[in-house]
Parts: structure tokens; sequence; C-alpha cells
């Protein structure tokens, strides 16, 4: 299978790679920097990784940038996965617009377009594809300063149960994962202190394994969840 997936330098996303390699896909990534692990994972599949730097502040030029200059029509689209996020941590009275608009263009906006084409680009294909978002649980189990964060992520969650009813006569699906707290770059600004009251909302008292995140989205992908769709699938040890 052909994947697409934003987000793919580092964290969760550099791990999905990972995987749908290992399983023999290729994968088409996308994402604002290019990491030494990324360049490594390069070198390693050569003939199965495509990569471009683009940044998806930018959702007015996906259309040129993504699908005319780098996967092209001609390329059957069998897996989008929405994962690349900023997050933008502070309390709603500090609000500014600026940073807000930049976070929802990331988040939210640019998933959208991508949907869109990866859907066109599913339909020229005759492929019954499979579309999975990345969320957050913040959009479930609120935390001090995510409001912003955790809104762009509800948002997306809404637009992905409504995608499902939409296409699937045609038999794509659109599902959502759910991803407890991870050790990310976007996480490592938090404190020990903060760490600790996150993991004691846990059933499990821990983080959420990168690799679990990973091999879920994988069965996503595939025909053994061909009867999966508009869900949201929470893999979060257990948040409470």
């Amino acid at each position: 299978m052909n994947i697409l997936i934003t987000g793919i330098s580092r964290g969760v996303g550099l791990e999905m790679s990972k995987l749908f390699l290992e399983n023999g896909h290729t994968v088409y990534g996308i994402s604002r920097t290019e990491s030494d692990e990324l360049k490594a994972l390069e070198n390693q599949y050569p003939e199965n990784l495509f990569f471009k730097i683009f940044d998806l502040s930018n959702p007015e030029n996906i259309k040129q940038e993504v699908f005319k200059d780098f996967v092209k029509n001609q390329i059957p689209i069998h897996v989008l996965i929405n994962n690349a996020a900023m997050a933008y941590d502070d309390i709603v009275t500090n609000l500014n617009y600026t940073d807000l608009k930049t976070m929802f263009d990331v988040n939210l906006y640019s998933p959208m377009f991508l949907t869109k084409y990866a859907i066109r680009n599913m339909i020229y294909n005759r492929v019954a594809g499979s579309i999975i978002h990345i969320s957050s649980i913040s959009a479930h189990t609120g935390y001090k300063g995510l409001s912003m964060y955790a809104a762009s992520k509800g948002a997306l969650q809404s637009f992905s149960k409504n995608i499902s009813r939409e296409w699937g006569e045609r038999g794509i699906r659109s599902n959502i994962v759910v991803p407890g707290y991870m050790e990310t770059a976007m996480n490592a600004k938090l404190t020990a202190e903060n760490k600790n009251r996150i993991f004691k909302r846990t059933a499990l008292k821990q983080e959420t394994d990168m690799k679990s995140v990973a091999e879920t989205v994988l069965f996503l992908s595939d025909e053994r969840s061909k009867s999966i769709t508009g869900q949201e699938i929470f893999v979060d040890s257990g948040t409470l």
C-alpha cells in the first residue's frame, strides 16, 4: 500500500513510518523539518520512503506542493494519516489570534485539505482507502492551558465522523486514534510534576507507548479493520 503521513520526522509519526516500512508498504512523508532519525530511515529504505519538507501552516499550498509536485494522481493513495500537530499552551485569557490561527492551520485546516485531495485521489484510482486522524486525549479530558489545542482536536474528531458518513458508500473509511500522553518533542516543556499529574489520571499509571499507537494505526489501515469507520479508538493507558 501507499501511505501518506504527515509529521514523520520524529515521535509517533516516525514510529508509524518505521512500522509501515517494516511491513513492506511505501511511505510518502511530509514534515516541516528532516531529523537525523528520518535521514537514517531514508537511507535504510531508499525505494520505499519518499519525503518532502512542507509547512502545514500554509494549507492553501497543499494542492500544488503535495498533490501535484509530490504525490500525483498516478500514485494511488491507500491510506492518509493526519498526524502532524502543534500545541498552543496557554490559558484562554491570554488568547492570541495569530498563534491560534497558526495552530488551527496545522491541526485542522491542513488535515481537512489533505483529506479533500486524498479522497479525490482514491476516487480517481478506485481505491477503498482508509483515513486516520491522530487526535489527543486532551479533547476528552480537560487540562489547564490546553483549551485551544483541545478545541482543534475536537473539531478534527467531528470532521472525521462526518467524512465516514459522506464517503462510506465508496468504501472509504475515516477513523480517529486518540493517544494519551507520550514522550514527544511537543510535550518536552512539561515539568516532571505535570507529567506525574497526568500519569495519576491513567489506569496504568504510565505514559502511552508510541509503538502501541503505531500498531493501532497499522490495524486501521488494512483489511483487518474493513468494517470499522467513524470511530474513536483510545490508546491512552486508560485515562480517567
